[in-house]
């Protein structure tokens, strides 16, 4: 059953999310998610028995919204408390208490103990050191390497990851042979990767990418899904990138 909830006077917003099935708080000043986290809910593929972990809930909006899919329970992992805190209130406002649980835990040193079907993330894309730090510190460790690298992420994947599972990132396209190579390292390979564009005929500024353990790549090598296009010459979103944002 759906909790009651109302954003805080002291700044928070009430936005819903796939016709209203999924509802969440999110500070007004603080960190809010972008357009990456429901890309990268829409571009991962559940099952009726999984068990999912993911690393960097956030306000918890991916694994919400991965929610309303076949998917037995998320363990969702969140290092700052107060956006730990923020995505329990979403969880059980949403009535998912049952489904999703949230653990304040430093991937770094957090162990579950055991192994998951599905490890996903929408991790910090901002090498340590590098960029302008934001005068909001949640901002800065949810976007900047302050909490673990990306060779932190996909080591830590692996060894959570299940011998047949899978794990699903979004990254910039300008860390991919970053990302390639800490993947590789861990002992990962690509599976399944997708590009999204901005508008058609520009480069590629995100990619989505799915990765099992080396050895049980695609034989014939990774599956490439069609390009997401964002927006159309009108400066809309296109109906493809539409359907993604409407859980369709």
């Amino acid at each position: 059953m759906r909790a009651q909830a109302a954003p805080r006077p002291d700044g928070e917003t009430l936005d819903a999310f796939y016709h209203g099935r999924i509802r969440i708080l999110q500070p007004k000043k603080g960190y809010r998610f972008a357009v990456d986290a429901p890309l990268l809910a829409d571009f991962i593929r559940t099952g009726p028995e999984d068990e999912a972990l993911e690393i960097g809930t956030g306000s918890g909006i991916i694994s919400l919204l991965l929610s309303v899919r076949p998917i037995r329970k998320i363990t969702a992992v969140e290092i700052q408390p107060g956006l730990a805190g923020l995505a329990r209130r979403n969880v059980e406002m949403n009535g998912l208490g049952g489904r999703i649980e949230v653990v304040d835990a430093d991937l770094r040193t957090y162990e579950p103990g055991r192994t998951f079907d599905l490890v996903f993330s929408n991790p910090p894309y901002i090498r340590r050191a590098t960029g302008f730090l934001s005068a909001s510190a949640e901002k800065s460790a949810a976007k900047h390497e302050i909490h673990g690298t990306i060779r932190d992420f996909l080591g830590r994947t692996a060894a959570w990851l299940s011998p047949d599972g899978r794990a699903c990132f979004v990254y910039p396209e300008r860390r991919r042979p970053d990302f390639l190579a800490a993947a590789g390292e861990s002992g990962l390979a690509v599976r399944r990767l997708r590009f999204v564009h901005p508008r058609a005929g520009e480069p590629a500024n995100l990619f989505l990418v799915e990765l099992a353990r080396s050895g049980r790549e695609p034989a014939g090598g990774p599956e490439l899904m069609p390009p997401l296009i964002l927006y159309g010459p009108d400066g809309k979103y296109t109906a493809a990138a539409s359907s993604v944002f409407a859980g369709q």
